[in-house]
């Protein structure tokens, strides 16, 4: 029998192509051209279909992918590692809950450090990190009164550390850091702590 031509329109072959999963190459060469990530960063991350999956995910609802992809390669796979080796698939932190903290920080209600212990929490319980920070009193401290207080009771048992900060030996600047955020438990902000410590110093 004569065959009837087959006609292939433009629109059907753009629809078979778009209907294709992206291949590892082509997730790649996105990453990096259109998220701003490295050529390691994104290596990493299209190694594994569901590792990608969890990343697009979370950058959907928080749009830094760089942050994300520092997270999903630090803290969660370390989390994982620790944890028998357990596949993203199984990982209790959702995408929702990473974005969900890593807004928090952003919002200056935690601090990088405490997000960590937040994490931790988060890993183990699968509670909202919100939730956690409220009952764990993990609120960072941005209060200028408050960290005033801490700095100039520090100041007043290091006088010999202050003498040699206004003497030249900036070097010192970072002890009055640590030491400020070990009175405060890690919840002072840090860059008010920085700005108000400055100018103290420099008296």
């Amino acid at each position: 029998p004569d065959l009837v031509p087959l006609v292939i329109s433009d629109d059907w072959v753009e629809d078979a192509r778009l209907s294709l999963p992206e291949l590892p190459e082509a997730k790649r060469t996105r990453y990096t051209g259109e998220l701003g990530l490295t050529e390691y960063d994104a290596e990493v991350l299209t190694a594994s279909r569901d590792l990608a999956c969890y990343f697009e995910s979370c950058t959907a609802l928080y749009n830094q992918p760089k942050t994300v992809a520092n997270w999903l390669m630090g803290e969660l796979s370390r989390a994982l590692n620790d944890d028998g080796n357990r596949s993203i698939a199984e990982c209790p932190v959702s995408p929702q809950l990473l974005a969900d903290l890593l807004l928090l920080i952003d919002k200056g209600t935690i601090s990088n450090k405490i997000a960590k212990t937040v994490f931790d929490e988060m890993y183990r319980t699968s509670k909202p990190p919100a939730v956690i920070v409220e009952e764990k009193g993990l609120v960072q401290v941005s209060d200028t009164g408050e960290i005033q207080g801490i700095i100039d009771e520090i100041m007043a048992a290091n006088a010999g550390q202050v003498e040699e900060y206004r003497g030249g030996k900036e070097k010192v600047f970072g002890f009055f850091v640590g030491q400020v955020m070990r009175a405060s438990k890690g919840k002072a902000n840090p860059a008010v702590v920085n700005d108000i410590l400055l100018k103290k110093l420099k008296g």
